[in-house]
């Protein structure tokens, strides 16, 4: 089995904390923000914490219909979190599974960094191609961009 991975990260002017906490809301925001993407993200079971599935339904800017993740870890303490796709057509028939690791690091003026790694996990030799690592990268960053401007906008939320 081969791998592929990305990494995302984008600096915040917020706290690590405020992130963390916009960031646990992806399934509540990103719909909101950035709905070419994200049509919507259901909960199938759980209650948000570790093992709750959700069913993400893309929305037109994607080129994928569906894909179902698995929350592996909730870390508010190291303000970190993992999750895993495991089926859909988002793994494009070539991966078994797409794992991502996010990490929101403390800065020294007062804000934060957004720390993600996306592993592609492959079924076989083929990976996804470059075109598809930076459609998601820039994806990943433009959505995140977005789901801050929402927080700036409605600071009651968090």
């Amino acid at each position: 089995m081969t791998t592929a991975s990305i990494e995302v990260e984008v600096a915040s002017p917020h706290s690590a904390e405020t992130v963390f906490k916009v960031f646990s809301n992806f399934h509540i925001i990103a719909p909101k923000v950035n709905p070419q993407a994200f049509k919507s993200i259901e909960t199938l079971e759980g209650d948000g914490g570790v093992g709750t599935i959700r069913l993400f339904t893309f929305g037109d800017g994607v080129p994928f219909t569906s894909g179902k993740y698995r929350q592996d870890v909730v870390d508010a303490s190291n303000l970190s979190q993992s999750y895993t796709f495991f089926e859909g057509d988002n793994l494009m028939g070539i991966l078994d599974s797409v794992k991502a690791d996010v990490k929101i690091v403390p800065s020294a003026d007062g804000g934060s960094v957004f720390k993600q790694k996306i592993t592609y996990n492959c079924k076989g030799d083929e990976k996804p191609s470059a075109e598809t690592l930076n459609f998601e990268k820039e994806l990943y960053e433009k959505t995140f961009k977005a789901m801050e401007a929402y927080a700036v906008a409605h600071p009651e939320e968090f």
